[in-house]
């Protein structure tokens, strides 16, 4: 099967089906399916992009509202995760996944599906030390606070996932997981960004959540995108059972969505040919999301989930047996996911803007139909439910970011949000918002003069999407832990290298040169430090 790996989408749909097109002639046949790591930014209408953590003046409609109205329909199978910068009210309608349009699917907080026999996860968001413990509290209208919070990895995401025991084949998250940088060309990352070294050499650059998630899970492989450059590493496991080898993840990083960046990959997954041609919900996932429905938190206070610790009398939620047959009998032993998009706001239309469009927290009827079949309780019903009654001081929504109700310390001690504390591709959002226009940034992600905009279409056609397989050669884990392992001989290659046309290199006159670009407005500058100063700090990644 021949599957297409995105990094960021920044809503720029139609060229990136462009260039799947151009993949697909250059190619060795059609792509099967297409996946997204994030900042897909499925926006309807002008209220979606208000929803948008990004500063007002990098709020622009793009062009997934054609395909939300059915002007246009996804050419191939979409599966994308959130990111840090995305529609959030939108998202907040599906927390256990569903059709944004019509063959695009969102794969929810957290979630496993199942395509052709191929197992794939993945989680939403990005991880924020501050909010790591804390409930699903947020909903529109946001306050500057909870437009950030609301894309911030909850601990109860993790949980669900760490209860899998099945494999997973394929695995997406937005940020990377930590540490996954020491199994790769470390030498060739910090060439390309230099302003990584610091945390590089410190182990504090990506998500610990999601590193706990790539020793758990240990899929075949794992992609990642919001620090805007490809990336490839290998890395081999420690055996869980001596009667089974150790397994092995290959992870990949893409660049984000534009000409002459390494943005898509194209590779070979071996699949069922038995299996059904559509999408299929996961059975271990589904139990699992039944099981663990009561631990549910929709509040701001800390929630840590249940341990072997003694004080929890449960603390197993992994499915069993008899626990998925339940389940499917309950699904009446169909899996299929249903076809059942629709249309919950109305769709943008150029000719007739709509600025002052108002946001209302909406049900989904996706979501009501998956928990009436599944017997779980929808987040946002909850949630309505919550505002209707009467909240403790300690339960109202914060309005610090870093407020911590409890006064215990995160699991992790260290905050990832963000990229680099100076990367020049990064996009700020300030903590105080009557500054938002002072807020300057390299060249935009989300806006393009006239003239840039039609040198941007014409170039796909010579722009450097198809890179060569992805290698990780003796020399690029030199330093690695499989290195010192004496495994520097080992090559890691993914799709075919002679299906795939290398273009030559070229780059935006003034790309990765960031002594030319201008600073970056700021009040942390050490966003990775132990203490979080505020929320302040987040990319457009």
């Amino acid at each position: 099967m021949r599957v297409a790996v995105t990094g960021c989408c920044h809503g720029e749909l139609d060229r990136l089906y462009e260039t799947l097109a151009v993949a697909e002639r250059r190619g060795a046949g059609p792509i099967d399916l297409l996946l997204c790591c994030g900042d897909f930014q499925a926006v309807r209408n002008e209220a979606d992009l208000r929803c948008m953590a990004v500063p007002p003046k990098y709020r622009h409609m793009q062009t997934f509202y054609r395909y939300y109205s059915g002007e246009k329909k996804a050419p191939v199978l979409t599966i994308f995760i959130g990111g840090n910068h995305e529609a959030s009210n939108h998202l907040q309608e599906l927390p256990y996944g569903g059709w944004v349009a019509p063959n695009i699917y969102y794969l929810g907080l957290a979630g496993v599906v199942n395509y052709r026999g191929v197992r794939i996860g993945g989680v939403s968001g990005i991880f924020k030390s501050h909010d790591y413990q804390k409930g699903h509290f947020e909903y529109p209208p946001y306050n500057s606070s909870t437009i950030r919070s609301i894309y911030h990895v909850r601990n109860i995401e993790v949980y669900k996932l760490k209860q899998l025991k099945q494999p997973v084949d394929v695995f997406l998250s937005h940020d990377w997981p930590r540490s996954i940088y020491h199994y790769g060309n470390k030498k060739q990352l910090l060439k390309a960004k230099s302003f990584f070294r610091q945390e590089v050499e410190n182990n504090t650059l990506g998500s610990p959540a999601a590193s706990e998630l790539l020793k758990h899970i240990q899929p075949t492989y794992w992609f990642s995108a919001h620090l805007h450059v490809k990336f490839a590493a290998f890395m081999q496991h420690q055996a869980k059972d001596r009667e089974q080898p150790a397994k092995t993840t290959r992870f990949l990083a893409l660049d984000k969505c534009l000409p002459h960046r390494d943005f898509l990959q194209v590779i070979e997954i071996e699949h069922d040919p038995s299996a059904p041609d559509g999408l299929q919900y996961d059975v271990e996932w589904l139990t699992i999301l039944k099981a663990t429905d009561d631990l549910v938190n929709v509040t701001g206070c800390l929630w840590n989930m249940p341990e072997n610790n003694g004080l929890h009398t449960r603390w197993d939620y992994s499915a069993t047996e008899e626990t998925m047959k339940e389940v499917l009998e309950k699904l009446n032993h169909d899996l299929r996911v249903p076809c059942n998009f629709s249309m919950t706001a109305v769709c943008y239309d150029p000719r007739k803007p709509q600025n002052h469009t108002q946001l209302v927290h909406r049900i989904n009827p996706q979501t009501t139909e998956f928990c009436a079949q599944l017997g779980i309780t929808d987040i946002n019903v909850r949630l309505q439910k919550a505002r209707e009654e009467p909240r403790p001081v300690e339960d109202a929504e914060p309005e610090d970011a870093e407020s911590n109700d409890s006064g215990e310390p995160s699991e992790y001690n260290t905050d990832t949000s963000a990229l680099s504390s100076t990367n020049p591709d990064e996009i700020m959002l300030d903590d105080e918002e009557d500054e938002e226009d002072s807020l300057v940034s390299g060249p935009s992600d989300m806006n393009t003069s006239s003239d840039q905009t039609s040198d941007f279409s014409a170039s796909f056609s010579d722009v450097r999407i198809l890179p060569t397989s992805m290698i990780v050669s003796s020399d690029d884990t030199l330093g690695s832990p499989v290195a010192r392992k004496g495994k520097t001989g080992h090559v890691v290659e993914l799709g075919d290298e002679n299906s795939l046309i290398q273009v030559p290199l070229k780059r935006l006159s003034d790309e990765h040169e960031p002594e030319q670009r201008k600073e970056i407005k700021r009040r942390n500058q050490a966003i990775y430090t132990a203490v979080d100063d505020s929320d302040a700090a987040d990319s457009l990644s």
